[in-house]
């Protein structure tokens, strides 16, 4: 595996603005819940608004409805731990939507500028080089890969083939029509990569490159406008990823992601099939094929084999 530069995304005019992203994940947070789901009432009036209104919410945090309107507005600078947690119990936020929560309301200065550069640890590099057995890559800030194994290349793509702001998961899922082929549930990936991007959102508001790729993505997938306009949040974890790979057919691998200890921003994510399977023979095959396999996997025709 060769070294290469962290995909650079050209930088938008303005950012993300954080009081807009407060109000409209709490909002469609509040639009998902029934009053039979929070033990509430419901009277059968008609709704004008999908899920609870504030009242409803207010009273279920035990807040005034001053107050949770207030920040639905997206006034939460001010928002104490506890009241936060109140409203996060009432939303039933999961984990990964209360750490979005808290990123909103009480966002992190942090020392170095938000559109820096990720370095990827020379040691690192050499770690994924012995990782044979399946596909393993580092994943960055927005989605942006950093660094990937001979396996990752026969499986996914050969991504050094690619320009290096092109390197970046929502791109190719969204922009790349090879990679709505290769996702056997191509809608969950697209869900995922949104949902890890708009997690990333409320960490790094200001962040050029984050709205840049937002920006280009809005303007030219009308699906990705849809997710985005959700407001789902997903931490990177774990699942089954099935694959439609152009030379050995069906994958179905189990993926299993890390953030490194050093850095929270970067994840190592690992796929592997179960021994004996039929995937576990397709991706010996694809490893015995080497560079015929990465070809295929990028799309490109295979190269003979004598």
């Amino acid at each position: 595996m060769d070294e290469y530069p962290e995909p650079v995304h050209e930088a938008a005019a303005g950012a993300l603005d954080p009081r807009a992203e407060l109000s409209e994940f709490l909002r469609t947070r509040r639009a998902r819940l029934k009053p039979e789901d929070v033990g509430l009432p419901d009277f059968g009036r008609h709704r004008r608004v999908p899920g609870l209104r504030r009242e409803e919410l207010a009273q279920l945090a035990g807040v005034s409805v001053g107050y949770y309107t207030r920040l639905e507005q997206g006034n939460g600078q001010h928002v104490s731990a506890e009241v936060l947690d109140a409203i996060a119990r009432a939303l039933r936020l999961n984990d990964a939507e209360y750490a979005h929560l808290t990123h909103l309301t009480k966002p992190k200065r942090k020392k170095k500028p938000a559109g820096r550069t990720q370095q990827v640890r020379g040691p690192l590099r050499t770690l994924l080089d012995t990782m044979e057995g399946g596909p393993a890559v580092l994943v960055g800030r927005r989605g942006d890969i950093l660094a990937w194994n001979r396996m990752a290349a026969a499986v996914f793509g050969d991504w050094a083939e690619l320009p290096a702001h092109e390197r970046n998961w929502a791109r190719l899922v969204f922009l790349k029509p090879e990679y709505h082929d290769l996702f056997v549930d191509w809608q969950d990936k697209a869900n995922d990569v949104v949902a890890q991007l708009r997690l990333d959102a409320g960490s790094h508001p200001n962040d050029p490159r984050l709205s840049a790729l937002v920006g280009e993505l809005s303007v030219k997938s009308e699906e990705f406008r849809r997710l985005w306009a959700a407001h789902d949040v997903k931490d990177r974890c774990h699942g089954i990823q099935r694959l439609h790979h152009p030379l050995v057919g069906e994958l179905e691998l189990r993926l299993e992601s890390f953030h490194l200890a050093d850095d929270h921003e970067q994840t190592l994510a690992t796929y592997h099939a179960e021994p004996g399977s039929p995937s576990a023979e397709a991706l010996r095959l694809l490893a015995s094929w080497g560079t015929d396999a990465t070809r295929a996997g990028s799309g490109a025709p295979p190269a003979r084999t004598a």
